[in-house]
């Protein structure tokens, strides 16, 4: 009998896959790879919308969390996975920057925002009213990580690469039965796909496609992160991943003209040297309109469960959401009602 069944191997069926077997719970994971949004995330993990200067919601917890839980990941996988590196905000003006010192007095941030204005000019970018750095910040290399991990769980025949088919799924009184697998469990952690699942499909998941460049710029030099209205996050050898655009009406994977144009104009507001665009990605964010994750129980049945709706901080926000499901299935500890399914009025029943 396998503990728990995870259909989804993003961020999310990743984060719960590791606080299960961290906790010495057997799991099988099922994946036809039709999502694609965790493999070309930027991956960037940052405590600050900068937009609105303001803080992401429990940053500071997140944080704690996610370090132990990809040192953990790294050591398992013998590979780099996180890479820490500062993230400047560029100021457009002066009032950008007071706006800054002003939120850096706020409770919340006044961790994460540096009063030292960084004055350095790189080369490739104009710079006249310099720029804050956020603190705790730097990427995940989601591409490497999911490809990796997907391997470790081939290894240990842990995976299996399908449709995952509903109508084959029988709720026994104690277990689940799905076609030759009996589990105590099942969790959902299918992205965007999950408006497919009949199980789930009353809640209000409401995709954002986003899309990123690979651009090439041997005049750029950069070893710091960038994010204005965009981000800039260097490779190394010339290369830097930027993004991401944020549409909410188209729901494809498709890369678009509409995308590259704006890529494009937001690119060269920000650089004054010349770059090649090497790749154009696409892929549609898990989102919810209030914009916290879906986790819990299904309503009838309490042994399938959901993880879901990262969005654009899947990075972050996936080891501490994987956390909180898991204690609450194993132990009993209540979701934060912020998190929990049950917030949403159910307007469909199966």
């Amino acid at each position: 009998m396998i503990d728990y069944l995870i259909v989804g191997s993003g961020l999310a069926g990743i984060s719960f896959s590791e606080v299960a077997l961290f906790n010495n719970k057997s799991i099988f994971v099922i994946d036809n790879d039709s999502q694609s949004s965790s493999k070309i995330a930027g991956g960037l993990y940052n405590p600050v919308i900068l937009k609105r200067f303001s803080e992401v919601w429990k940053a500071k917890e997140q944080l704690e969390l996610m370090v132990s839980f990809y040192s953990r990941l790294e050591y398992k996988l013998g590979m780099q996975i996180d890479f820490k590196k500062p993230i400047l905000r560029k100021f457009f003006s002066i009032e950008e920057q007071n706006n800054w010192f002003s939120a850096s007095d706020k409770p919340g941030l006044t961790p994460f925002l540096s009063l030292n204005l960084i004055t350095k000019k790189y080369l490739g970018i104009d710079s006249p009213y310099n720029y804050g750095e956020v603190l705790c910040t730097g990427y995940v290399d989601t591409a490497i990580l999911l490809e990796n991990y997907r391997e470790y769980l081939k290894l240990n025949d842990w995976f299996r690469n399908e449709n995952f088919d509903y109508t084959a799924l029988e709720i026994k009184t104690n277990y689940i039965k799905y076609k030759d697998l009996d589990v105590k469990n099942i969790v959902f952690a299918e992205g965007f796909g999950m408006n497919a699942n009949p199980y789930f499909n009353y809640l209000p998941l409401d995709g954002t496609k986003g899309e990123l460049f690979i651009i090439k710029a041997p005049e750029l030099q950069l070893d710091v992160i960038i994010n204005t209205s965009v981000f800039i996050l260097p490779l190394g050898n010339d290369l830097f991943k930027v993004g991401a655009t944020y549409n909410w009406k188209d729901k494809t994977d498709l890369p678009s003209d509409e995308g590259r144009n704006e890529l494009i104009d937001r690119i060269k507001e920000i650089l004054n040297c010349e770059f090649e665009i090497i790749e154009h990605f696409a892929g549609v964010r898990p989102t919810v309109r209030d914009r916290r994750p879906l986790v819990g129980s299904h309503f009838n049945f309490k042994n399938i469960h959901l993880l879901n709706g990262l969005g654009t901080r899947g990075v972050m926000l996936g080891p501490s959401m994987a956390e909180a499901l898991f204690d609450f299935i194993e132990n009993g500890i209540p979701l934060d009602k912020e998190i929990d399914i049950q917030r949403i009025k159910k307007k469909n029943y199966r």
